[in-house]
């Protein structure tokens, strides 16, 4: 029986759909599940050396989580990326890279909380937010592709444990066109692009 090549490549198109949809569901979901992981072995400073490959966030599974940059904030990968999107998208990216620093470096230290996204949430019960993008009343959802695409990567490596800390070990940063009173108790460390940073003189977050 001869075969009929426009059916067939008609039903190899249709098919494509849900087995690429479905390929996406699962790199998403084992982004996920090593996140979680990672972001638990951070919060207890067990190991400072980046994870086995094994158990690595791969490349195209970072990118396959939160594709369309509008998905709830309830996950380590998203939470960061999209920290780090808001804070510095427009910025080189060692100002991203620093962004996502900071937050890493606050992860589990003595007073923050031990998950990514409630570090990036912390104080929005009382409307003072450590990230000023999370508590500003607009719309979180992301607005440009690329620099999502490469705030996921920043993410994905510092989960990793593959980004050095360019920050030297801030736990705060602010604008560098603002003088916050705040930064008086506080030790500078560095400047990197359009932010400050600084870390407490004791080690003591407050």
């Amino acid at each position: 029986m001869r075969l009929d090549w426009g059916a067939t490549c008609l039903v190899l198109t249709l098919l494509a759909g849900p087995v690429a949809a479905g390929d996406q569901a699962q790199k998403q979901q084992a982004a996920e599940n090593k996140a979680e992981v990672l972001e638990q072995k951070a919060a207890e400073n067990s190991n400072p050396a980046p994870v086995p490959k094994a158990e690595a966030i791969t490349p195209s599974e970072v990118q396959a989580v939160d594709p369309k940059g509008a998905a709830p904030l309830d996950d380590a990968i998203t939470c960061l990326a999209r920290s780090i999107y808001w804070e510095a998208k427009g910025e080189d990216p060692a100002d991203m890279e620093a962004v996502a620093n900071v937050v890493m470096n606050r992860l589990g230290h003595e007073g923050f909380p031990d998950t990514v996204c409630k570090v990036v949430k912390q104080g929005s019960e009382t409307r003072s937010c450590q990230f000023s993008w999370w508590c500003d009343g607009k719309s979180d959802s992301v607005q440009e592709e690329v620099p999502y695409a490469m705030a996921k990567e920043i993410a994905r490596k510092a989960l990793n444990k593959e980004l050095p800390d360019r920050t030297q070990g801030a736990l705060y940063f602010h604008d560098r066109t603002v003088k916050p009173d705040w930064a008086k108790e506080y030790i500078r460390t560095v400047d990197i692009g359009l932010f400050r940073f600084y870390k407490p003189h004791d080690g003591s977050a407050k």
